[in-house]
């Protein structure tokens, strides 16, 4: 009964006295290492033109099992649809990417941001909130 002890208290130790290994992260401070398969916030891709890429299809809204999305599409005096509302409530966004596999044309893209904490439902994501997240980082796709 003492020796599974010890051996505790031995590993406690040497982890203690050995600063290499030290298994806690300074968040925030020091920033996580994300896999490059991480899904974080989604964001709304610009293409080349400086439009928006999405079309107002409705795939990503209808694909969505925690119904995070609503869309409302609209046509452009060239016949162009656009989306004329776009929300993504992040709150209830579970991040599983299906809106990124159903969209054709590639518009909407699992990100690397994941700090959502807010108290305030003003800070629900709609579509300029979600273009501006492209815009930050100017990487058009």
């Amino acid at each position: 009964m003492i020796l599974p002890l010890l051996k505790g208290l031995a590993l406690t130790l040497r982890r203690f006295l050995n600063p290499k290994t030290c298994a806690t992260e300074l968040y925030p401070e020091e920033r996580p290492k994300l896999s490059t398969r991480f899904r974080g916030l989604p964001e709304l891709q610009i293409g080349k033109d400086g439009r928006e890429k999405c079309v107002a299809c409705g795939l990503c809204a209808k694909v969505c099992p925690s119904q995070c999305i609503s869309i409302e599409g609209a046509e452009d005096e060239t016949h162009r649809r656009y989306p004329k509302t776009y929300e993504l409530d992040a709150f209830r966004c579970i991040f599983c990417g299906f809106c990124e596999e159903a969209c054709p044309v590639r518009a909407i893209i699992l990100r690397d941001t994941f700090e959502l904490a807010t108290y305030e439902k003003k800070d629900v994501f709609d579509k300029e909130k979600l273009l501006d997240l492209t815009r930050k980082r100017n990487l058009p796709r």
